[in-house]
Formats: C-alpha cells, sequence, structure tokens
C-alpha cells in the first residue's frame, strides 16, 4: 500500500486539502435524509477496502501533518496527555493493541517484532525505530499511552470499568470537538456526557452504557459523530476558544465553500485484555462543504439535514448562527431528486 503524505497546516494559513481519493473515501455520517441521536453502533470489522472502515486504525494521506499538529498542540498545552496512576497498564494495552494492529495491517509502513519482553517498533513515516521493554516505562522516551498516540491519528480516552460505570481516566485529547480532557478526566459515563442536550431524555446514554459495559474482547465496535468546523481545524478545544471561536463569524456566500468544514467522527470502543479498560479512539475527518457536494448524494443530503435539524441540535453542534448561510449555499446543489440508502457515494 502506498500513501503519498500531504504537506499541510490546521491552523495558521490552512493548507489542509482533500485529494480526489480522500473526499470519495470520507465517512459521510448521514445514511437518510434526516438526523437524530441514536446509538448507531455496529460491529468495528472490515468493511469497504479502502475505506476507513478497512482497517482498525486507519492510516491515510494526513498521517503525518496530523503528527506534526498533534506534537504542537502537546509542546503548547502538555495537559492533553494525562494518565490517572491506576491507567498504566492500560496504556501498554493500548501501545500493544496499536502496535500489532498497524503491523498486520500496514507492512510496508511499521513492523513490530517480539523476544519475549524484548520489542523493536518500526514507523518508517516518522523514521522510529524503538527498542524498549515491554512494562517497563524508563525504556521509552514518555509514557507508553504518549508513546503510541504521538504516533497515531486521533484522540484516545481510555476508560476504566468499576462500580458498575466507565470513568474517564486516561486519555490524548488533541483533537477534540469542544471539550476538555483536563475537565472530564476522573469523571464517569454520564458526567462527561451531561452538556449534550435530547440524548438524556430519550434514553440513549443508559443503553450505551450497559451496551459498553458487556463489550467483549476481540469484539470492537465503532459509529460516527459529526459536527461543524469553520476552517480546517483538528484542534478545536474549549482551552483555545478565543483563537478559533471569532472564526465561525464572517463566511459569505462566496466564501462559505472553502471555509465550511463538515467534521466527522469516526469512534471505536475496544476491550483491552489485560487492564480491561475501555479504548475509546475518536479519529477526526474534516471535509469542506465545496468538496462534499462533488459527491451529488451528499450535496443533497447535506442540505436536508441541515435545513431538518431541531434548533437545540444545532445549538449544541456550534452552527446554529450559520446555518441560514448554510442553508443558502447548499440548496444550490439539491435538486429534489431521490437519495439512495447508506452513507457511500454512488458508483
Amino acid at each position: 500500500m502506498t500513501i503519498q503524505f500531504n504537506d499541510e497546516t490546521f491552523r495558521d494559513d490552512f493548507t489542509f486539502r482533500n485529494s480526489a481519493a480522500a473526499i470519495a473515501r470520507f465517512p459521510f455520517p448521514f445514511h437518510e435524509d434526516s438526523y437524530m441521536y441514536s446509538v448507531n453502533l455496529e460491529p468495528h470489522t472490515t468493511l469497504r477496502p479502502g475505506s476507513p472502515f478497512e482497517f482498525a486504525f486507519d492510516v491515510d494521506e494526513h498521517y503525518l501533518a496530523e503528527m506534526k499538529e498533534r506534537a504542537q498542540v502537546l509542546a503548547d498545552d502538555p495537559l492533553r496527555c494525562q494518565s490517572l496512576p491506576h491507567m498504566t497498564l492500560a496504556g501498554w494495552d493500548l501501545l500493544e493493541y496499536i502496535m500489532e494492529a498497524k503491523a498486520r495491517d500496514y507492512p510496508d509502513m511499521f513492523s513490530l517484532s517480539k523476544n519475549g519482553n524484548a520489542w523493536h517498533w518500526v514507523n518508517k513515516p516518522m523514521q522510529i525505530e524503538q527498542k524498549f521493554t515491554f512494562l517497563d516505562e524508563s525504556t521509552l522516551p514518555c509514557g507508553p499511552l504518549e508513546y503510541i498516540t504521538r504516533q497515531t491519528q486521533g484522540d484516545f480516552a481510555l476508560l476504566d470499568q468499576r462500580d458498575d460505570n466507565l470513568w474517564m481516566d486516561a486519555g490524548m485529547i488533541t483533537t477534540q470537538a469542544d471539550w476538555s480532557l483536563d475537565f472530564d478526566i476522573g469523571m464517569n459515563f454520564f458526567e462527561w456526557h451531561a452538556p449534550v442536550p435530547k440524548a438524556h431524555e430519550m434514553g440513549i446514554f443508559v443503553r450505551a452504557l450497559k451496551f459498553l459495559l458487556n463489550l467483549q474482547q476481540g469484539a470492537p465496535t465503532r459509529r460516527l459523530n459529526w459536527t461543524m468546523t469553520v476552517n480546517p481545524l483538528l484542534d478545536t478545544s474549549p482551552e483555545n476558544y478565543h483563537k478559533w471561536g471569532p472564526m465561525k463569524t464572517g463566511m459569505t456566500i462566496d466564501t462559505i465553500g472553502q471555509q465550511q468544514h463538515l467534521r466527522v467522527e469516526l469512534q471505536t470502543l475496544f476491550r483491552l485484555p489485560r487492564s480491561n479498560a475501555i479504548a475509546f479512539p475518536i479519529r477526526a475527518y474534516l471535509c469542506s462543504f465545496e468538496d462534499l457536494v462533488s459527491v451529488p448524494k451528499w450535496g443533497r443530503r447535506l442540505h436536508r439535514v441541515v435545513r431538518g435539524i431541531p434548533e437545540e441540535l444545532a445549538t449544541y453542534k456550534g452552527f446554529i448562527a450559520n446555518q441560514p448561510l448554510m442553508l443558502e449555499y447548499l440548496s444550490q446543489y439539491d435538486d429534489g431528486a431521490a437519495t439512495s440508502d447508506g452513507i457511500f457515494p454512488d458508483d
């Protein structure tokens, strides 16, 4: 597998771009012409070769740029990566899971060899070669959670299971959609989901927690979540709201196509074997409206979703003020034709 990695930025001059291939494989989140919360979980098994659902951890053209962005965020704010003392084993669990998956799924880019606890990891795209002793933190340049997530796209929360609940007790969170690890660390499942409107009275989180508490090893699951972002920002954290919040104003009908991005999170969950913790990777994908409407099915459907979404959800997802402008732009690409079922483009 050959991937041409982009030289691009997610801040300042915003040189991020999707190739035609990246647009075609974008994980468009709407399977029908309307949207309302649902648990929408499915097994995280191979689906559609070439899609973000093919492998356990997707590696795409944005890999090196995203890792450079993560390093910059951590340099500015080291608290974006935290792990409570009892989560160290879960960090090693995650390191092993990711290394094995990447070496298996992308053997031309990653390799892992083991001789007992003496391990040898090679990451060719990032030019990293590391010999270390598994479970011995002194043999890595940083803790196992931080080490492997500095080399893996997406955010990672590690959830400890106790007292019939899940607790966010560790994480690498640098590409989040307006929430804070420093605020949420140590919270339980219901506490960190408290700001979400409507879903609580619908009983969605009660059902989701029941499902997750019974998540089995070897049976990972996934779902898609989404929001909107003005400009291709990965770091839309509350800590930096003063930087990205003002960007929401000032778009026009002439600029919204390039500036407004649909931000989709591929959220996966899997049970870790040694610690029994749940790993919760959250991989963010960005696509501009201009690129989305190049796929006719998506242009039609996005217009209908934005038009019909309840006010509370539009407010929560941060685009209520720009909703009229979005509709003006997207309406140009909705000819009223029927759309096919599912999220993938029509071939």
